[in-house]
C-alpha cells in the first residue's frame, strides 16, 4: 500500500515525497482513512510507529479543504495537546513539513520561555495549535487562547500525561472545548484511568491497536546486566568503548543522576550532554541538536525530558537506572528501533532494582536476557532471583556483623551466654552485664540495652533481679515516679527526685529510696559507689555523639 491509496491530496503527497516517505506504517494505514471520514479515533501504538503522521496528515487535509477566511483573522481549528516541550516542538515540525505546500499556519506553545512571542503569534491567528497543558491553561486564563471554533482535538501521549500528573490539567482543558468536535486519542499504554478518560473524550470511536498495549518492538535487542551500584559507571564506559556505537541515549531517574553521568563521561573524554527539567529550553534544544548532528556522542536524559526525542538511526538506548514504572521502560527503549528499524536496549540493574525488572517483564510478557560480555567487571554481590544483597562472609567471631539485636561482638569481647566482663561494666551505675538474657556483650555491654553517659535508655536492668522485681531505671517500673525519676539513668543522676521524695512508695517493691540507691548502685555488682555525674551538658554532648 502507498500513500496515494489512502486518499491523501496532492499537496500532502508532494510534501511526503520531499521528506522521503514511501510507504505508510501500519498505524498510518488504519488511522488516516478513519480520521478523513470524520470519526473519533482511539489509537494504541508504541512510540516510533509513525503515529504523529497518522493524525497530522489527515488533519492537515481536512483543514486545507475547508474554506479559508478571506479578511478575518485565522481561528484555532485544531488543538494538539502533548505532555512535554520536546514532543510539542517535534509535532509542530511535523505539521510544518507535511503542510509545506498548504497555507495552514501552525504554532507551538509551552512553558519555560517567555510568552510574548507566543501571544503575538496567537493575535495574528493560527489554524493548528500544539501546546503543553500548563502554558495552554495559563494563556487561556489570560484570554489569549479562544477555542470556541475548535473542530479537531488531539490528545497525544495520554498515558504520559497521567504519569506526569497532568491529567487534571487535561480535564480542565477538555471542559472548555466545544461539545461538537472530532477527537483523536493516542496512548502507548492503556491503564484503567486512561481508558476512563478516553470514554469522556470520545464519541463512538474507532479503535486502532497496532501492537498490544505495553509491548516492546520486536526489532529491539534487549539485554540486562546485573551489577552492584558502584560498577554501573565502569560498565557504561565498557559499553561505550565499542567505537561502532556512534550515538547512545542514556536514561537516569533523576536530574542529579544525569548530571553525574555526564561528569563521569567527560572525565573519560566522551562527549556528553544532559537534558532534563532544570535545563533551560534553549539549552535542551541545543543539546538535542548537537546529538542529532552527531556532535555529541551521548545524550543523558530523564524520562520527562526525553519523551519528545525523535532521532533518526539511533541504535542504542542504555538504562543506567531502571525505571520504577514499568510503562516508562517501554517508552524509553522506544527511542530506538523506530519506524521498523532495529535497535539495542541495554539495562544496568542493581539489587534494589530487581523488583522493577520483574514488573517490566510481567507487563511486557518478555523475559529480558542477561548480557554476556561483562568485560573485566566482577559478578554482582546480590541474589538476582530475590533482589536482596547477599549476606557478607564472616571471617571470625570478633567481627561486627551490623546486627542491632546483639548478634556478634564488637571487639571479640563477651560471651553469648556468659557472665559479664571481669571487673564489671566500665560505665558505673549499671547492672547491665550481670545476667545477660542469652545475648552477648559488646565491650561488656549489651548493645540493645546500652547506656549513654550512664543512662539506661531502654531500662537495662531487665534481668539483674528478675522481671517481677527488676529495677528499671533504678526503681520498680510499677512504683516509680515517672516525673521524678530519671528514666534514662540506672544510677539516678540527681540522687533525689524533684520533690525530694518518692511520691509513690518505692517500698511496695522492696526498693530502696532513690537518694539511698544513688549512693549504693554498683557497676556490674562490684560494690563501688557511682562517681559524681558531670551534669546535663556532658549528657547531651555524649547523646549527640
Amino acid at each position: 500500500m502507498n500513500f496515494e491509496s489512502l486518499g491523501l491530496i496532492e499537496p500532502i503527497l508532494k510534501a511526503l515525497q520531499k521528506e522521503g516517505y514511501e510507504k505508510p506504517t501500519p498505524i498510518q494505514e488504519q488511522a488516516i482513512p478513519i480520521v478523513l471520514n470524520g470519526r473519533d479515533l482511539l489509537g494504541c501504538a508504541q512510540t516510533g510507529t509513525g503515529k504523529t503522521a497518522a493524525f497530522a496528515l489527515p488533519v492537515i487535509q481536512l483543514l486545507h479543504q475547508k474554506p479559508q477566511p478571506q479578511n478575518g483573522k485565522r481561528v484555532i481549528q485544531a488543538l494538539v495537546l502533548t505532555p512535554t516541550r520536546e514532543l510539542a516542538i517535534q509535532i509542530e515540525e511535523s505539521f510544518k513539513a507535511y503542510g509545506n505546500f498548504t497555507k495552514l499556519q501552525n504554532l507551538v506553545i509551552f512553558g519555560g520561555v517567555g510568552q510574548f512571542p507566543q501571544t503575538q503569534a496567537l493575535k495574528r491567528g493560527v489554524d493548528v495549535l500544539i501546546a503543553t497543558p500548563g502554558r495552554l491553561l495559563d494563556l487561556m486564563n489570560q484570554g489569549f487562547v479562544d477555542l470556541k471554533h475548535l473542530e479537531i482535538f488531539i490528545l497525544d501521549e495520554a498515558d504520559r500525561m497521567l504519569d506526569m500528573g497532568f491529567i487534571h490539567d487535561v480535564k480542565k482543558v477538555i471542559a472548555k472545548l466545544p461539545q461538537k468536535r472530532q477527537s483523536l486519542f493516542f496512548s502507548a499504554t492503556m491503564p484503567p484511568e486512561i481508558q476512563r478518560l478516553s470514554a469522556t473524550i470520545l464519541t463512538n470511536p474507532m479503535k486502532v491497536e497496532v501492537t498490544p498495549p505495553a509491548t516492546t518492538a520486536e526489532k529491539i535487542n534487549q539485554s540486562i546486566y546485573y551489577l552492584d551500584k558502584a560498577e554501573k559507571k565502569n560498565m557504561l564506559m565498557h559499553v561505550l568503548s565499542d567505537h561502532t556505537i556512534e550515538r547512545a541515549l542514556v536514561f537516569t531517574r533523576t536530574k542529579h543522576g544525569a548530571n553525574k553521568v555526564v561528569k563521569d563521561l567527560h572525565s573519560k573524554g566522551i562527549t556528553a550532554e544532559a537534558i532534563h527539567g532544570n535545563k533551560s529550553q534553549n539549552a535542551r534544544q541545543l543539546a538535542l541538536k548537537n546529538f542529532k548532528n552527531k556532535e555529541t556522542r551521548v545524550l543523558v536524559a530523564t524520562d520527562i525530558a526525553a519523551r519528545g526525542i525523535d532521532v533518526d538511526d539511533l541504535t542504542h538506548v542504555i538504562n543506567y537506572e531502571i525505571p520504577n514504572v514499568p510503562e516508562t521502560y517501554v517508552h524509553r527503549i522506544g527511542r530506538t528501533g523506530r519506524a521498523g528499524a532495529s535497535g539495542i536496549a541495554i539495562s544496568f540493574c542493581e539489587a534494589e532494582e530487581v523488583s522493577y525488572i520483574k514488573d517490566i517483564q510481567k507487563l511486557t510478557g518478555v523475559m529480558i536476557p542477561h548480557g554476556e560480555d561483562r568485560g573485566q567487571l566482577p559478578m554482582p554481590s546480590f541474589d538476582i532471583t530475590k533482589g536482596v544483597p547477599a549476606p557478607p562472609e564472616h571471617s571470625g567471631r570478633g567481627q561486627r556483623q551490623g546486627q542491632r539485636q546483639g548478634q556478634g561482638q564488637r571487639q571479640g569481647q563477651g560471651q553469648r551466654q556468659g557472665a559479664p566482663k571481669s571487673g564489671g561494666d566500665r560505665r558505673p551505675g549499671n547492672n547491665r552485664g550481670a545476667e545477660a538474657r542469652g545475648t552477648d556483650n559488646r565491650n561488656g555491654e549489651n548493645r540493645n540495652n546500652d547506656t549513654r553517659n550512664g543512662d539506661n535508655r531502654r531500662n537495662d536492668n531487665r534481668n539483674s533481679a528478675g522481671r517481677s522485681g527488676d529495677n528499671r531505671a533504678g526503681d520498680n517500673r510499677s512504683s516509680d515516679n515517672r516525673n521524678n525519676d530519671n528514666r534514662r539513668s540506672s544510677d539516678n543522676r540527681n540522687s533525689n527526685s524533684r520533690s525530694g521524695d518518692n511520691r509513690r512508695n518505692n517500698e511496695r517493691s522492696g526498693n530502696k529510696p532513690k537518694g539511698e540507691q544513688a549512693n549504693t548502685s554498683t557497676a556490674a555488682g562490684q560494690g563501688e559507689s557511682a562517681p559524681k555525674q558531670k551534669g546535663w551538658g556532658s549528657f547531651f554532648k555524649r547523646f549527640r555523639s
